[in-house]
């Protein structure tokens, strides 16, 4: 049996990648200034962007929190190694990993780790108690390595629409 994509397949033409390009930058942005910009109605527009949310395209609208101002000190890139690859390993730590709060990105990769997880605490001691949770006292964790981000440079979540 063949999986279906959880949403119906929908065509984006230039409208929608114009409107995709701004309300990633600013999903707040009025929908007439986003007409304006884009050279539509403001009905047209809404009626894409809901379109393109019912499609799945449009996965969530979110505000972006500074960490430094919660006060979240840690970022932390986690490579994990698992003990094997078989699905009665994977799928636990997929969950696992998914339902950390702290786990703010997480990639099943390959090239001889399992995953790369980038991890946001306050302090090195939530840190510590995190990593035990989730890595230590989990029999289909192997090892795993952490790297301390010294600075921010660049966190993004727009993508590039061609």
């Amino acid at each position: 049996m063949v999986d279906q994509a959880p949403y119906p397949p929908r065509m984006l033409d230039s409208f929608d990648r114009a409107i995709l390009r701004i309300v990633q930058r600013d999903n707040k942005m009025p929908q007439r200034k986003i007409a304006e910009a884009v050279n539509l109605s403001a009905a047209a527009v809404q009626r894409r962007i809901a379109a393109m949310e019912a499609a799945g395209i449009i996965e969530r609208n979110v505000t972006i929190v500074d960490p430094a101002a919660v006060p979240l000190a840690i970022t932390a890139i986690v490579e994990v190694h698992l003990r094997d690859e078989r699905s009665t390993t994977v799928d636990p730590a997929k969950a696992l990993f998914r339902a950390a709060p702290e786990v703010q990105q997480c990639y099943y990769v390959t090239g001889g780790t399992s995953f790369v997880l980038v991890i946001i605490a306050p302090d090195m001691r939530a840190y510590e108690a995190l990593t035990r949770r989730l890595f230590a006292t989990n029999d289909f964790v192997d090892r795993y390595r952490t790297l301390i981000a010294l600075d921010r440079v660049k966190t993004d979540t727009a993508l590039v629409i061609p």
